[in-house]
């Protein structure tokens, strides 16, 4: 039987302040999400002055990268390369700012983040993502 870890109240805390952190230095209003491998949130963060959509495009982005073991940009690619047919696909959405929150070479959930420029959102979430390295 295979063991991993899972994200807690405290990781996803951490999560949460380090993604805010860099985009409050940034000053970027953003929304971030977490959430678990499954997809599930566990937490959802607007700042001021970012718009309410962008809290559900945050959620759609961080479900995309974890149900996919993988950034959501990489899903962005493959349209801007023509592979159309994954614009209709459920439950994704093709926008770079989704990233898996990976622990032991293990996904156990995913940040996304809404808010500015693609490159920028992605920036939030690598931030969040990355606070156990």
């Amino acid at each position: 039987m295979k063991t991993k870890a899972v994200l807690g109240q405290t990781e996803v805390s951490q999560i949460l302040a380090a993604a805010r952190a860099e985009a409050l230095k940034n000053n970027w209003a953003v929304s971030i999400a977490v959430v678990d491998d499954g997809g599930h949130p566990l937490a959802m963060e607007r700042l001021d002055g970012c718009a309410a959509i962008g809290a559900y495009i945050a959620m759609e982005k961080a479900r995309t990268s974890a149900l996919g073991r993988r950034e959501s940009k990489g899903y962005e690619d493959m349209v801007n390369g023509g592979r159309n047919a994954f614009l209709s696909a459920p439950l994704l959405t093709s926008l770079e700012g989704g990233v898996p929150v990976i622990v032991d070479g293990q996904v156990i959930g995913a940040v996304g983040v809404s808010g500015v420029k693609a490159d920028q959102d992605a920036q939030v979430a690598k931030a969040g993502a990355d606070c156990f390295k």
